[in-house]
């Protein structure tokens, strides 16, 4: 009978010895960061306890509940361990308004509702200097205007000013497109698309003169090309938003309607509800709310033509001047407005605003405005106040149910048309190293409509593609590991 095949034992210990030796390496792998010991919340897998983290160069490569070895090692115990917040809704885009940002826990912030022109020197421009990650949609406002005839001149003649520049973009905001013009149009939009627009970005509430046909023959552009749409709504409240879901529901365009609560109002329910309803029959279309009762735009904006106090339901007590804190009156009203300048909007009510919070599958976004020592708190505080007052105080939230729409669902929103967003809004082995870590019993806003701006309570440890930007507490100086974020079409 044939004896079985047997290793002589020398063969067998010297095999054991290389197993023993490939297993103990594997133990010992010492990772760039570890962070260590913390409560680990992950929306999209479900995970939700204590683990500990190994990152390499920019990547998470190792979720674990065993010790593992790092370069440096983050000891967050008694803290929360969650991918970095991303944040769709941004108008400051500078190192200024990312610090505030970063103490916010927002890794990535994007200026999506009205975008940004000239799309590959902006790009280039922020290359290797940015504190997070960046990004901006399309400027509709500035493709319409390029498109214009009446403008030809201002737009192509080198030796014009800025001034003039300026000058006749702010008159093409009250003037309609022609049917060629609307062609003109959708060509520069293609061509902002392909320097890496993350969508196009619509505020046409803020342009007044803009025609249905304009409005639709770009959700039909975007519709026919799979470019998400991201709108400021006309006035109108709810007839506006189902405008907006109309036109693309019809055109099979993707849809954010950004800041609900200030478009809806008082009707902030019945909006989120249409959202759902369009959601549920297979449509791409979403929405955000900020967590506070106060708006915020420039004074000279079309939002503030004629009738603009009974289309807000406000007076002019109800604008606060951010330049000084004042509020204003009948008599500063119209040479504020002249001069130009930024208010803030007092014209929800908190209940509105927790109704809006509360609602499943809302995206938490910030519409940040550019620095000024007085501008809107939510500037500074978004999600800290998401966390703080709605999760710990109001307990409206639960603590997954804040994260999921500060983290994954943005990056759900975007990840069909930008394919580094795949790798976002999560913690999981392979994701990107944007983690933001805090304290749940201590995060809050500190910025107030009185005081100002100021950084957020309770953001600990904040990295940006596995470097640390904000270290106990405090900015790492002289560090900028924010990424560009592009979208598909880029060339």
């Amino acid at each position: 009978m044939k004896q079985p095949f047997s290793l002589p034992k020398t063969l067998s210990l010297m095999l054991m010895l290389s197993i023993n030796a490939v297993v103990l390496s594997a133990h010992a792998i010492e990772y760039d960061v570890v962070i260590q010991g913390g409560r680990v919340i992950d929306p999209e897998t479900g995970l939700d306890g204590i683990r500990n983290l190994g990152i390499s160069n920019d990547r998470i490569v190792e979720i674990s509940s065993q010790k593992l070895d790092g370069v440096r090692v983050i000891d967050a115990s008694g803290l929360v361990v969650s991918a970095g917040f991303i944040d769709l809704h941004v108008h400051g885009m500078t190192n200024i308004e990312q610090e505030y940002q970063a103490h916010d826990g927002v890794t990535t912030a994007l200026e999506l509702e009205g975008g940004l022109p000239f799309l590959r020197s902006w790009y280039q421009s922020r290359k290797g200097k940015a504190l997070i990650n960046y990004g901006a949609s399309v400027s509709w406002e500035t493709a319409r205007f390029l498109a214009m005839q009446k403008y030809l001149s201002v737009t192509t003649e080198p030796n014009a000013t800025e001034s003039e520049f300026e000058t006749a973009l702010s008159k093409s905001v009250y003037e309609s497109l022609s049917s060629e013009e609307i062609l003109a149009m959708q060509k520069h939009v293609a061509n902002e698309l392909e320097a890496g627009g993350v969508g196009i970005g619509i505020p046409i509430g803020y342009f007044p003169q803009a025609t249905p046909e304009e409005d639709f023959r770009l959700y039909d552009y975007a519709g026919n090309n799979q470019v998400p749409i991201f709108t400021h709504v006309r006035e109108g409240g709810t007839i506006a938003i189902q405008q907006a879901i109309a036109n693309a529901m019809l055109t099979k365009a993707p849809l954010h309607i950004v800041h609900m609560n200030s478009m809806a109002l008082g009707d902030v329910e019945l909006g989120m509800e249409m959202v759902h309803k369009a959601q549920a029959q297979g449509y791409e279309i979403s929405t955000e709310v900020y967590p506070y009762t106060a708006a915020s735009t420039s004074l000279e904006s079309a939002l503030f033509d004629e009738d603009w106090k009974k289309a807000l339901g406000i007076d002019y007590e109800d604008l606060q001047w951010v330049a000084t804190s004042e509020r204003l009156t009948a008599e500063t009203f119209y040479p504020f407005r002249e001069q130009g300048g930024t208010v803030i909007i007092h014209m929800m009510e908190s209940e509105w605003i927790a109704a809006g919070i509360k609602t499943k599958g809302t995206v938490i976004a910030s519409d940040g405005m550019q620095y000024a020592k007085l501008a809107h708190p939510r500037t500074a505080g978004t999600f800290s106040r998401a966390l703080g007052k709605y999760v710990r105080q109001d307990k409206i939230l639960a603590l997954n149910e804040a994260l999921t729409k500060m983290t994954l669902l943005p990056a759900q929103v975007l990840e069909k048309f930008v394919p580094s967003m795949r790798n976002k809004g999560r913690i999981q082995v392979g994701a990107d190293a944007d983690i933001t870590i805090f304290d749940a019993e201590t995060i809050i806003d500190n910025a107030t409509f009185e005081k100002g701006l100021a950084f957020s309570t309770g953001v600990q440890f904040v990295l940006v593609g596995g470097q640390l930007v904000i270290n106990n507490g405090n900015t790492v100086t002289d560090v900028y590991p924010g990424d560009p974020i592009f979208g598909k079409f880029r060339r």
